[in-house]
């Protein structure tokens, strides 16, 4: 046997050595999230946000509720939005380098848990729902059937921006739904789908969505050649009517209305790109489903960025030319409906499934709808994650992803 002293030393140094956590004193996880539908956006003709109350009954508030898993994240937030747009102003008139010593304030806050396949199902659900009011065939049921007053906003003539506001009971969390694009040859249309196009071009085009000289472009920035103007291209995105600016007003009235919550923005298409641009402006937990590559539109807005973009994170499929950023080129199905989709780079991370590869899909701008996503990829245990000993593929940034090559810009 060994003496009392020395076993004692070599207890210490085990101790020190493997250093095990004290089980009782570990944080417990945050708990999960139940969310209700609270109220629907739009934007009137004359771009004010407009917001429709649902009316909350106590008796079928426990019925209404949906459940996701949440995970806590440290993410960046500015110290305001004054400060933040007073940076950007700076950073278009005297260059980006500005953008390097903004004031972030870092905070950890409650967010979706993103490695829970039923978490994203859930999201998705309420992406799809960002694109019609509760009475339509389309909606996803997250409870039970919700009656509410008509929309104001929603009126067959109103245009613009589009969705809906999901919150805790106790307002604690609220999740912000904008919806993407509504097209022809997306299967749909309606009063916002020349609005959505323009974004569309304005935000995912290398040049004022100027393909070839069939085209007619957004804006007056392209000089011949592969030359675009710069400084046009980003003044082409700063005019309030934009569904950008729009979306920060959204944001800011949201924060008024609820001051001590913690807001998570998510969307599909066009809305997911949104969400990630607000979620990169504000700090809040985005979660995005088939969006556009939407880092270059966040270069020429001149966001500052800040030390991490992991709070966003971007949920596709290799199966779809949009968010692959292949869906370019004159004879493409983008092309051919008349948007020049043709960015592919996204911020923050991505989860990705690979359709092409598992399940034999074609490459096809047919997979890229939301309710293709929530029923045949996030509506069933995924074989390659499940073998892994996961619920979804892993996250991961892009490096080294390039786009719109071909392009100069500069002063012309």
């Amino acid at each position: 046997m060994l003496p009392a002293a020395l076993t004692t030393l070599l207890v210490t140094l085990l101790s020190l050595l493997t250093d095990f956590p004290d089980v009782d004193n570990l944080p417990s996880p945050p708990p999960p999230l139940s969310f209700e539908l609270r109220h629907l956006h739009a934007v009137s003709p004359s771009a004010h946000v407009v917001f429709a109350d649902v009316p909350r009954r106590a008796a079928v508030l426990s019925e209404n509720a949906h459940t996701v898993q949440t995970r806590t994240i440290r993410t960046f937030k500015p110290p305001s939005f004054a400060l933040h747009a007073q940076a950007r102003a700076q950073s278009m008139r005297f260059g980006q380098s500005l953008l390097q010593d903004f004031p972030w304030e870092e905070e950890e806050i409650p967010a979706p848990d993103v490695e829970d396949r039923n978490t994203l199902l859930e999201l998705a659900k309420m992406s799809n729902n960002a694109y019609v009011d509760p009475d339509d065939p389309a909606w996803y049921e997250l409870g039970a059937n919700w009656t509410v007053s008509y929309p104001f906003g929603w009126e067959p003539d109103a245009d613009g921006f589009r969705g809906h506001v999901f919150a805790t009971p106790d307002n604690a969390t609220v999740v912000l739904a904008l919806k993407g694009t509504s097209s022809g040859f997306l299967g749909g249309g309606g009063p916002t789908a020349k609005k959505d196009k323009l974004n569309d071009n304005l935000l995912f085009s290398c040049c004022c969505a100027y393909v070839n000289f069939r085209w007619t472009p957004v804006c007056d920035c392209y000089r011949g050649g592969w030359t675009c103007q710069a400084d046009c291209v980003e003044e082409s995105l700063i005019d309030d009517s934009l569904f950008y600016p729009i979306g920060t007003n959204l944001y800011n009235n949201l924060t008024y209305m609820y001051p001590n919550a913690d807001v998570w923005i998510i969307g599909h298409s066009l809305g997911g790109a949104l969400a990630s641009l607000l979620g990169a402006t504000f700090g809040s937990p985005v979660v995005a489903f088939e969006s556009p590559g939407e880092k270059m539109a966040a270069g020429r807005l001149h966001l500052p960025s800040p030390p991490s973009t992991q709070h966003i994170t971007h949920v596709y499929h290799t199966a779809d030319p949009i968010a692959m950023g292949t869906c370019n080129g004159v004879l493409s199905s983008c092309a051919l409906g008349g948007y020049a989709m043709e960015s592919k780079c996204h911020l923050g991370t991505s989860i990705v499934y690979d359709t092409v590869s598992n399940l034999s899909w074609p490459v096809d701008i047919r997979t890229h709808g939301i309710v293709n996503v929530i029923e045949k990829v996030l509506g069933v245990p995924w074989p390659p994650s499940v073998e892994a000993g996961r619920e979804v593929p892993q996250a991961h940034e892009e490096e080294d992803c390039i786009e719109c090559y071909s392009w100069e810009y500069g002063d012309f």
